[in-house]
């Protein structure tokens, strides 16, 4: 069986880690014998008190804080439950979107498509989801097919709300096998999604800390 490389953390003090998860690896152990090798497993042998917080979707690569035993678990989890973090992620999307320095909102509630089994679809009797959105780049008029690179920032956290929300504006994100159809899965090999910010206060250092992740992808980087 092959040994799974070392994680190097961002961030490692006696209270919590920050990793930089990469694209195709889960967060947690899935079901069935293939899905065992995860970042909680990986940092389990760095670390034994290594505990998850948050999650990111296997397909998104980025910045995740795991906490160091079950108290600071509970301290992380409060801040996240209680909005006190500080999260940016960055995707290239499909089609071109207006370039303007100021942000734009989508408010769009978010509810499980059951029949559909893990998706998500937006639905006025869903819970409250809203994201914050500003494209940094685009393709030029004369480029085909289009894309963006958009900055995000999820104010609320629920399941794929980046995916589903660029989505219902038009704007699936390249790779995405879930949302996208067989033209936007095809234009990328992986989900062009990353956490690339995150920050919140120390809960005992109590430190303002922020840390920042460059993706692994770009406009420049994408094929015709």
């Amino acid at each position: 069986m092959t040994v799974p490389p070392l994680l190097q953390p961002i961030h490692e003090d006696p209270f919590l880690l920050v990793l930089d998860k990469p694209a195709g690896l889960l967060c947690v152990p899935g079901r069935g014998d293939d899905k065992q090798d995860c970042l909680s497993a990986r940092a389990l042998r760095q670390w034994p008190d290594a505990l998850i917080v948050h999650r990111l979707d296997m397909g998104t690569s980025g910045l995740v804080v795991m906490a160091r035993g079950v108290e600071m678990q509970r301290a992380l989890s409060a801040a996240f439950a209680e909005r006190r973090v500080h999260k940016r992620y960055e995707a290239i999307v499909d089609g071109r979107m207006s370039l303007r320095e100021d942000w734009s909102l989508i408010d769009a509630p978010l509810m499980a498509d059951w029949p559909r089994r893990p998706l998500q679809k937006t639905d006025p009797d869903g819970k409250p989801s809203i994201t914050r959105w500003r494209a940094l780049a685009s393709t030029t008029p004369l480029d085909e097919p289009e894309a963006t690179h958009v900055l995000l920032e999820p104010l609320t956290g629920r399941t794929h709300q980046l995916r589903v929300h660029l989505l219902s504006i038009g704007h699936p994100i390249l790779g995405d096998a879930l949302y996208g159809d067989a033209a936007v899965q095809a234009r990328a090999p992986r989900l062009l999604l990353h956490a690339s910010e995150l920050g919140f206060v120390h809960p005992v250092t109590q430190q303002d800390l922020r840390w920042k992740s460059p993706p692994g992808f770009s406009l420049a980087l994408l094929s015709p």
